[in-house]
């Protein structure tokens, strides 16, 4: 299929270096919240990749669950595959496209694991329907059908009969803290704005440096 002719232009707005907040975290919640009063679907949505320490890359859509001074948290199975490559190679990258805004933000960094008690504060907002899932998928690995995951949910809740669901061990968070952030808008002829983050000091300083599209 040739999809040479697939294009459109984006002109929506630009984005200017005297517009953009000294903090990347307080410019990253602008732009989220923005995303959030569009209606977009899943704007909390994102891309994860990692890379294994023999550096084969994956990727995959995570939820984005919590962010500030701190870094991105998102949380997951610690057995699945991308946790696997970030215990082998924690540096990982993650990109939020907010396509009906002609915006994306890609942010480079370390990833590490969350506290357990941040863990489990987080378990004890989820569905109770999602903290069964979390101990009935075995994430990532090979199963011979969906039918025995349903069977292994009707156990555990047989098993629980209404009483309170305690987080797996082998689940929790993980916490990005970003050595790059990127805000990227889309532009007419391509000429794209790009503005990075970068180098955070001590006071948490950092530089703003323009990015050819």
């Amino acid at each position: 299929m040739d999809l040479s002719d697939l294009r459109r232009e984006y002109s929506r707005a630009g984005l200017h270096r005297d517009e953009l907040d000294a903090d990347p975290y307080k410019q990253f919640e602008v732009w989220f919240n923005q995303a959030k009063d569009a209606g977009l679907i899943d704007y909390s949505a994102l891309s994860l990749a990692t890379a294994s320490a023999d550096a084969f890359p994956t990727v995959r859509t995570v939820l984005l669950k919590l962010f500030d001074h701190n870094g991105f948290v998102f949380f997951t199975n610690y057995k699945s595959t991308k946790s696997l490559q970030i215990e082998e190679n924690p540096r990982v990258s993650m990109l939020f496209h907010w396509l009906p805004l002609e915006r994306q933000v890609i942010i480079n960094g370390t990833a590490s694991r969350v506290t357990a008690l941040e863990s489990m504060k987080y378990f004890a907002t989820r569905p109770r329907g999602s903290q069964l899932g979390a101990w009935v998928s075995p994430q990532s690995s090979v199963v011979s059908s969906r039918r025995l995951l349903e069977g292994k949910l009707r156990d555990a809740l047989k098993k629980l009969a209404g009483g309170e669901v305690p987080m797996p061990e082998h689940w929790g968070g993980y916490r990005i803290k970003p050595e790059s952030i990127e805000f990227w808008q889309g532009r007419e002829n391509r000429l794209h704005d790009r503005f990075r983050y970068i180098n955070p000091t001590e006071g948490n300083h950092w530089e703003v440096e323009r990015l050819a599209p």
